[in-house]
Protein backbone atom coordinates (compact mmCIF):
# COMPACT_ATOMS: atom_id res chain seq x y z
CA UNK A 1 0.00 0.00 0.00
CA UNK A 2 1.34 3.42 -0.92
CA UNK A 3 2.09 5.85 1.88
CA UNK A 4 -0.72 8.25 0.90
CA UNK A 5 -3.28 5.42 0.84
CA UNK A 6 -2.09 4.06 4.17
CA UNK A 7 -2.23 7.56 5.65
CA UNK A 8 -5.81 8.07 4.43
CA UNK A 9 -6.77 4.64 5.79
CA UNK A 10 -5.37 5.48 9.22
CA UNK A 11 -6.97 8.93 9.14
CA UNK A 12 -10.33 7.15 8.81
CA UNK A 13 -9.38 4.74 11.61
CA UNK A 14 -8.43 7.69 13.85
CA UNK A 15 -12.07 8.77 13.77
CA UNK A 16 -12.98 5.50 15.50
CA UNK A 17 -10.74 6.12 18.51
CA UNK A 18 -12.64 6.09 21.81
CA UNK A 19 -13.76 9.30 23.48
CA UNK A 20 -11.39 8.43 26.33
CA UNK A 21 -8.36 9.12 24.11
CA UNK A 22 -6.19 11.63 25.95
CA UNK A 23 -6.30 15.22 24.74
CA UNK A 24 -2.49 15.21 24.45
CA UNK A 25 -2.70 12.28 22.02
CA UNK A 26 -5.44 14.00 20.04
CA UNK A 27 -3.26 17.10 19.74
CA UNK A 28 -0.32 15.03 18.52
CA UNK A 29 -2.54 13.48 15.86
CA UNK A 30 -3.90 16.90 14.90
CA UNK A 31 -0.44 18.39 14.47
CA UNK A 32 0.82 15.45 12.44
CA UNK A 33 -2.31 15.43 10.27
CA UNK A 34 -2.00 19.13 9.50
CA UNK A 35 1.72 18.78 8.75
CA UNK A 36 1.03 15.82 6.45
CA UNK A 37 -1.75 17.56 4.55
CA UNK A 38 -0.87 21.28 4.55
CA UNK A 39 2.85 21.14 5.50
CA UNK A 40 4.00 24.60 6.68
CA UNK A 41 2.12 26.41 9.41
CA UNK A 42 0.33 29.04 7.34
CA UNK A 43 -1.62 30.94 9.98
CA UNK A 44 -0.73 33.17 12.88
CA UNK A 45 -1.01 31.87 16.43
CA UNK A 46 -4.52 32.33 17.86
CA UNK A 47 -4.95 34.76 20.71
CA UNK A 48 -5.01 33.97 24.41
CA UNK A 49 -8.80 34.13 24.49
CA UNK A 50 -9.03 31.19 22.09
CA UNK A 51 -7.19 28.44 24.04
CA UNK A 52 -8.57 25.47 22.07
CA UNK A 53 -7.30 26.75 18.74
CA UNK A 54 -4.09 27.91 20.38
CA UNK A 55 -3.35 24.36 21.65
CA UNK A 56 -4.07 22.97 18.19
CA UNK A 57 -1.82 25.55 16.53
CA UNK A 58 0.97 24.79 19.03
CA UNK A 59 0.67 21.05 18.29
CA UNK A 60 1.06 21.76 14.57
CA UNK A 61 3.93 24.19 15.09
CA UNK A 62 5.75 21.56 17.20
CA UNK A 63 6.07 19.24 14.18
CA UNK A 64 6.69 21.82 11.45
CA UNK A 65 10.28 20.60 10.92
CA UNK A 66 8.98 17.24 9.68
CA UNK A 67 8.55 16.55 6.00
CA UNK A 68 5.15 15.53 4.68
CA UNK A 69 6.30 11.90 4.49
CA UNK A 70 7.72 11.93 8.03
CA UNK A 71 4.49 13.38 9.36
CA UNK A 72 2.44 10.73 7.53
CA UNK A 73 4.61 7.91 8.91
CA UNK A 74 4.46 9.31 12.45
CA UNK A 75 0.69 9.76 12.17
CA UNK A 76 0.23 6.15 11.05
CA UNK A 77 2.44 4.90 13.88
CA UNK A 78 0.57 6.97 16.48
CA UNK A 79 -2.86 5.81 15.26
CA UNK A 80 -1.71 2.17 15.39
CA UNK A 81 -0.42 2.71 18.93
CA UNK A 82 -3.65 4.32 20.12
CA UNK A 83 -5.79 1.61 18.50
CA UNK A 84 -3.71 -1.10 20.21
CA UNK A 85 -4.04 0.70 23.56
CA UNK A 86 -7.81 1.01 23.08
CA UNK A 87 -8.10 -2.69 22.21
CA UNK A 88 -6.05 -3.69 25.25
CA UNK A 89 -8.21 -1.52 27.51
CA UNK A 90 -11.44 -3.02 26.18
Amino acid sequence: MALQEEFEDHAAKAKTLPETTADADKLILYGLFKQATIVPVNTSRPGIFNPRDRYKWDAWKAVEAKTKEEAMNDYITKVKQLLEEAAAAA
